[in-house]
């Protein structure tokens, strides 16, 4: 038999999931919820009849929810009695009355709040996610989402965060709610804002930098195998060889092989400023990224920032070859149209996943053979372009 106490406990704990709260938070169905309080046995009956009493008794105090009780005799009982059988709580609020829990009580209400007054395709993130704004206030919380709600891909322009203007927030707003934009991004644009920083999404100045994955594709090229460097740093930097490869995403790492001449940069996202700088003219500069309207604007990115990009695995006949059980669909578009910095041939690639139904093929699906074949058409044609000293 479980106390009012033991199933208060429980409910409270409950209330510590996530996907606990989800269901019972957004799911009419999950209502009424019932929780079995048990059936004393036969030996509590005939020996601890005073406990079963007091038991019986706190049961009949519980004013929250409503108690549904049975009969039943016992062999040495004279006539049925009652007992209390299930607890139903009919609705969330009585689920939180119902444990008792002064700081539940209390979260509940500012996430009423919350859920009020924002738009609903956040609910389920605050509902799943409260670290976000347990230690903010409800109003900072609101003006995140509406913030949210305005902001773009790439409408940084190039400007530190802190910067921005016409969005109705102080210049501190950003550093303070970092990880709450993101998530609040994330939903409306399929989780790129994490996947590339707050700042590269936004193609914003990182004042705070964004590090990136460095691997030297020649060995001794550099002192080290892999090391995560600040795109600020590459900047300021001459990193040797003569090529740059460029690969959106960090989990690729191992479709590489060696190429000489070449350092690799993985995980920029649309973080690219640092292309521009004059130490990373000279080189001979490829991007490899998802096949979808994200992969395709940041390698038009990466080319307006450089000048000469080749793109690798990027193209019609790369989308055609490996569609098949590979293709998905890209739930958030960058944008609708191809941006400036497209070749003809990329920008009809880019047109053409737009009216796919499957229009996203992300590069760790490429085969490794293939992915090594561009490589060494690459050193070939940067070869010839560049002359001989571009593999040294």
């Amino acid at each position: 038999m479980k106390s009012p106490e033991d199933l208060r406990q429980r409910l409270a704990q409950q209330w510590q999931k996530s996907g606990v709260r989800l269901k019972q938070l957004l799911n009419p169905a999950a209502w009424p919820w019932e929780l079995s309080i048990g059936r004393p046995s036969a030996r509590c009956f005939n020996t601890r009849i005073s406990e079963l009493q007091r038991h019986v008794e706190a049961w009949r105090g519980v004013s929250i929810g409503r108690v549904e009780w049975s009969s039943a005799s016992f062999r040495n009982g004279a006539e049925k009695i009652n007992f209390p059988s299930k607890w139903c709580l009919r609705t969330p609020s009585e689920w939180v009355t119902a444990t008792g829990d002064k700081s539940i009580i209390e979260e509940y209400e500012a996430l009423g709040y919350l859920v009020e007054h924002v738009p609903e395709h956040f609910h389920k993130l605050l509902i799943a996610r409260r670290l976000l704004w347990k230690e903010r206030s409800s109003d900072e919380v609101i003006q995140a989402a509406v913030l949210a709600s305005k902001l773009t891909p790439g409408c940084a322009k190039g400007q530190p965060l802190r910067l921005l203007s016409g969005y109705g927030v102080d210049t501190k707003f950003f550093e303070r709610n970092d990880a709450l934009l993101r998530k609040l991004l994330d939903v409306l644009f399929e989780g790129e804002a994490s996947e590339q920083s707050l700042c590269g999404f936004l193609d914003a100045y990182d004042e705070t930098n964004h590090w990136v994955l460095v691997v030297p594709l020649e060995a001794g090229l550099l002192p080290f195998k892999r090391q995560k460097v600040t795109t600020s740093e590459l900047a300021q930097v001459a990193l040797p060889g003569a090529r740059l490869l460029v690969v959106e995403n960090e989990k690729c790492l191992h479709h590489l092989l060696d190429v000489p001449g070449t350092v690799a940069i993985l995980g920029c996202g649309l973080d690219l400023e640092w292309l521009g700088s004059t130490w990373h003219r000279e080189k001979a500069v490829a991007y490899w990224g998802d096949m979808d309207t994200w992969g395709l604007q940041m390698l038009a990115r990466a080319r307006v920032k450089h000048g000469e990009v080749t793109s690798l695995l990027m193209s019609k006949a790369a989308f055609d070859k490996h569609k098949r059980g590979s293709a998905v669909k890209e739930l958030v578009r960058a944008q609708d149209t191809p941006p400036p910095g497209l070749t003809d041939s990329e920008a009809e690639l880019f047109c053409l996943l737009v009216k796919r139904t499957k229009g996203r093929l992300e590069q760790e699906f490429i085969p490794q053979q293939d992915v090594h074949e561009a490589l060494q058409a690459w050193v070939t044609s940067s070869i010839k372009y560049y002359g001989p000293s571009s593999c040294y």
